[in-house]
């Protein structure tokens, strides 16, 4: 039998030193959310940063993504038997892939109305998550920094997500068995 390393949170290895994200919940109802990428031991080695913020978020876009994110996660989390979370006010740790996942939302999200957030969640979700990583890496490429809003990418992102007058017909993907394989590899094992 394999042993499954510790984790915390929505998958971040509990070990110093690892790469993931964190999502900074602050207690105030009005403050916003901040969403940073946190290289661990690689940070500060051959110029790249300790860490870096990806996005703010206003509190109400949070509250409008943070549902489907949570039952998403979990829904992963659980497939590959490993510890679910939830979000808290205070710091929260997502594994490194499912943080690239987040910031794809969150930038897609992050200038959209009350009536659009519920179109680009659908939208997200329907999206497998090689493609969130994919558009994360384009993203960040040019426009990863919370300054960059209005930016490439970044800016496709929320044309790609919001359009339209409702979340697509189709449902989410059924969760896939290990969350850290791709299936496309599956029949060389």
């Amino acid at each position: 039998m394999i042993a499954r390393a510790a984790t915390v949170g929505f998958g971040a290895p509990d070990r110093p030193g690892a790469h993931i994200f964190r999502v900074e919940i602050p207690a105030g109802r009005n403050d916003p959310v901040v969403i940073v990428e946190d290289y661990g031991y690689r940070g500060l080695e051959g110029g790249v940063p300790r860490d870096e913020e990806r996005v703010v978020l206003r509190r109400s876009v949070w509250s409008g993504i943070a549902d489907i994110t949570r039952r998403e996660f979990n829904g992963r989390l659980k497939a590959a038997k490993v510890l679910t979370s939830r979000w808290h006010t205070g710091t929260n740790l997502v594994d490194r892939l499912l943080g690239k996942e987040l910031c794809v939302l969150a930038w897609a999200a992050e200038t959209a109305s009350d009536e659009q957030l519920p179109v680009i969640c659908g939208k997200w979700a329907a999206l497998r998550p090689e493609e969130r990583w994919w558009l994360f890496s384009m993203t960040v490429a040019e426009a990863g920094l919370p300054e960059d809003t209005q930016r490439g990418w970044r800016r496709a992102l929320f044309h790609a997500l919001s359009d339209g007058d409702k979340p697509l017909g189709r449902k989410p993907r059924p969760v896939q068995e290990d969350l850290f394989r791709l299936p496309l590899f599956r029949d060389l094992e």
